[in-house]
């Protein structure tokens, strides 16, 4: 059976700057076919290439920002793929720019996590980083963004995240108007989207991060520049800030880190926490890791996947 991978597009250019350039580049390079299924009185679009099938659906409202509204149509209609992802922008105060970048889903100062799929989201950082080149995009990075979910700041509860299965994650660009609006990094995401099943690796070791700032270059560092003999899937990243929130240090942190353990689809070979991480939440990490046997080690070992201490 191929599998399969659905991509979500605002199609409201007040509310996102950034989808429906990148619908419209999907549109043009691939010329998608028009299905029988429909979501806010939008055809669904479906296309195929050798490594699986692909459904783009234009919505109303960012997704995540409307999620008890459109949460049916995903159990509905996409609950069996294989893969999801939401098309749309990043910005922030003193946030990096211009830059691709991708996500998982997850609420980490409750402990609440999405399902993450370590490969297809290490394929997808990979797919981005190669079009970026291609398309010339020399002056985009493209990173890993630390895990969360906007449909908190919108004001949703978090215990909804994990009413949709299928891992799903959030796919950026950003984080200024001049990125948001380039035609150029449209086409490099929309050419990305389509690879994410492009590799299979059954010898890539999976990795939980922990600690960092939000963009944390050393943990994509390791996905994007790690060789076929030592290759590394990153996914759930918890950030320093929300893991000191959410008393990670605490016999309840470890109790939210099974949560995001179990939530990795497949498994987790390692445990990788940044070395500004406080000594407390350090020693929670390594319990946890010798619990689960695994190694535990610093974030500065991933300069050099090839010398890992992982079995």
């Amino acid at each position: 059976m191929n599998r399969r991978a659905v991509y979500f597009f605002c199609a409201d250019k007040s509310k996102d700057p950034v989808a429906h350039n990148v619908f419209r580049s999907v549109v043009n390079l691939f010329s998608p076919s028009v299905t029988d299924l429909s979501v806010d009185n939008f055809p669904v679009l479906h296309h195929q290439n050798s490594s699986g099938e692909f459904y783009f659906v234009n919505t109303a409202n960012v997704l995540s920002h409307d999620y008890v509204r459109y949460l049916p149509y995903l159990n509905s209609l996409f609950n069996d793929f294989d893969f999801a992802g939401i098309v749309n922008w990043h910005e922030g105060k003193n946030s990096p720019d211009p830059i691709f970048c991708v996500h998982t889903t997850g609420d980490v100062i409750s402990g609440i996590f999405g399902a993450a799929h370590p490969l297809y989201t290490r394929n997808l950082l990979i797919a981005l980083e190669h079009e970026r080149i291609n398309y010339g995009l020399y002056n985009f990075k493209t990173l890993s963004e630390a895990t969360h979910w906007s449909g908190v700041l919108h004001g949703t509860s978090p215990t909804l995240i994990t009413k949709y299965t299928v891992p799903i994650v959030d796919v950026e660009i950003g984080s200024a108007v001049e990125s948001w609006g380039d035609s150029t990094a449209a086409n490099a995401i929309a050419s990305a989207i389509v690879r994410v099943f492009e590799w299979d690796d059954p010898n890539a070791k999976s990795v939980l991060c922990v600690g960092g700032v939000h963009f944390e270059p050393s943990f994509c560092h390791a996905v994007l520049n790690s060789s076929e003999e030592s290759s590394i899937m990153v996914s759930h990243i918890l950030a320093n800030q929300w893991v000191v929130a959410g008393g990670y240090d605490q016999d309840l942190g470890l109790v939210k880190l099974e949560s995001c353990f179990n939530s990795i689809l497949h498994k987790v070979d390692a445990i990788v926490f940044h070395d500004n991480l406080k000594g407390s939440y350090k020693e929670k990490l390594r319990s946890y890791a010798l619990q689960n046997g695994i190694p535990v080690f610093k974030h500065q070992y991933l300069r050099d996947p090839s010398k890992l201490p992982m079995r």
